[in-house]
Order: structure tokens, then sequence, then C-alpha cells
């Protein structure tokens, strides 16, 4: 046993209540990572130090870019729980497919839902597909960092049971101390991952290149995944084939194939000048 265990910070998953409709963290951490992550596309379409001509897009265009991008987070990341994470319960509840309240949004579907309105958003404004996605990848860390906070608010996708000093205890799971996982993928997926595209964007003025931004994102986050997935609870009825492996890691093994493919691809085509 742990010689210190912290105490969770016990947080009613409500944050409000307005008569009869409550509103609860986990919609308030979207919603904040989705306005945030909006205003700091906004930012840097704006900063004309960060583009060798014309910025891509007009300020006011990322409006629409924030509706489509907001219904394929919803979207797909709650398809992507119930298809790739555990479509016998939802096939057996199908009702609880539609209540996103309670948590239970996939990153991997959420990426897929964006991927797709990203490329409908290009083709309907006649931009670049990989200059938009630059975009969004260099914000989207933002919305991950709020997501994984709204994770240990709620006490779900808990860690591992463990013996290290800052373990904690979750009351709505067990008694038994864990790993605060959700915060570790809030440092790694989160912050660490936009220290990277920040660094690509802001410090190595890379948003000549499309795709470069849209790589790194990809790679870092796949591989923060896999790091924070060591650390997750270990479901067997989630392993394949009962090995060490979790579906989190085999869904992230080609997103850094397809993240290092991009970067190369950005490196061979002539820079953006306009």
């Amino acid at each position: 046993m742990p010689s210190l265990v912290i105490a969770y910070p016990v947080i009613d998953p409500v944050a409000f209540e307005i008569g009869p409709i409550a509103v609860r963290w986990y919609g308030l951490a979207y919603m904040a990572g989705l306005l945030l992550g909006w205003l700091y596309i906004r930012s840097m379409l704006k900063n004309r130090s960060l583009w060798p001509g014309k910025p891509p897009l007009e300020p006011h265009m990322t409006d629409d870019l924030l509706l489509w991008t907001t219904l394929g987070v919803v979207i797909g990341g709650r398809l992507g729980n119930v298809l790739l994470y555990d479509p016998g319960y939802y096939l057996a509840n199908p009702l609880e497919i539609f209540a996103i309240w309670k948590g239970g949004m996939a990153f991997h579907g959420g990426l897929l839902g964006v991927i797709l309105a990203v490329y409908l958003f290009s083709r309907a404004k006649g931009v670049r597909m990989f200059t938009v996605a630059d975009l969004c990848c260099a914000a989207a860390p933002i919305g991950i960092f709020f997501g994984r906070l709204a994770n240990f608010i709620n006490q779900e996708v808990v860690g591992r049971v463990t013996d290290v000093s800052w373990a904690m205890v979750f009351p709505a799971v067990d008694s038994l101390p864990r790993h605060p996982s959700q915060l570790y993928e809030a440092a790694l997926e989160g912050v660490l991952v936009f220290i990277f595209c920040r660094w690509v964007t802001h410090r190595a003025k890379l948003l000549d290149r499309p795709g470069i931004a849209t790589g790194v994102f990809f790679v870092g986050y796949g591989i923060s995944r896999i790091i924070a997935e060591n650390f997750r609870t270990f479901d067997p009825t989630h392993a394949l084939a009962g090995s060490f492996f979790t579906p989190s890691m085999v869904y992230s093994v080609p997103m850094i194939l397809v993240g290092a493919y991009v970067i190369r691809r950005a490196y061979r085509e002539p820079v953006v000048t306009a």
C-alpha cells in the first residue's frame, strides 16, 4: 500500500442548476475547449507574422469552422465510443447512446468526425485541407486538456491500482488507491502536445508547409496516448485476444504512422507563399 494517498477532491458533476436544467462540468469542459480553441485559431489567423502571405481564412470564417468541428467532435466522439468500445451495452440500451452528459466520448471517433468536418469545410470554402487541419490540430490539445479534466471530475477512465505516493482513491469507483491517469493524460495529450504544436506554428513558423502541425499532433498524441494507456484501468473485455495491448494503443499506432507520413509529405511539397 502507498505511504500516502492524496484525497480525491470530490466535485459534484453538476456545476449548477437552473430550474429543472442541470448544467454539468462535463458539458462545460467541452464548451470551454471548443470556444478557447476557436479563439486560438482566430488569434493565429490575425497574427500576420505566422503567414508568408495573406492568411488562408478570414477570422469570421472560423465561426462556421467552429460549428462544423463541434458536430464532428460530438457525433464522432459518441459514435466512436458506441461502436469501438462498448457496442454490446449500447445495443442492449439504445437510448443510452444519446445520454452524452454521462460521459463516454471516444477520442479516436471524435478525430474521425473532425477529419470529415475539416474535409467538408475545406471543400465548401475552397481552402487547402491541410491548412485548415493545421489550425485545428494546433488548437485541439486545448479541448483535450479540458476533456480529461472532465473525466477526472466524473471519476471515469480511472487509473490502475498502484502504490505510488500520489495515488488517489476515487470513491465512486472503489476504495483502492489508483493512478490519477486522467491528470496524466491532461498533461501529456493536452499540455505537452500543445507545446509541440505551438513550437511548430509560432517558433519554427512552419504554417507555410501545410501538414506539419497536423503530423506533429498525430504523432504526439499517438505516443502520449500509448504511454497513458499503461496507467489506465485495464479492461480485459476490451483487450485484443487477451494481449497486453488495449484498443486505444492499437488505434493510436495508425495515428503515429499517418502523422509521420503527413510530415514527410509536407516537407516534399513546395512552400506555400500565399
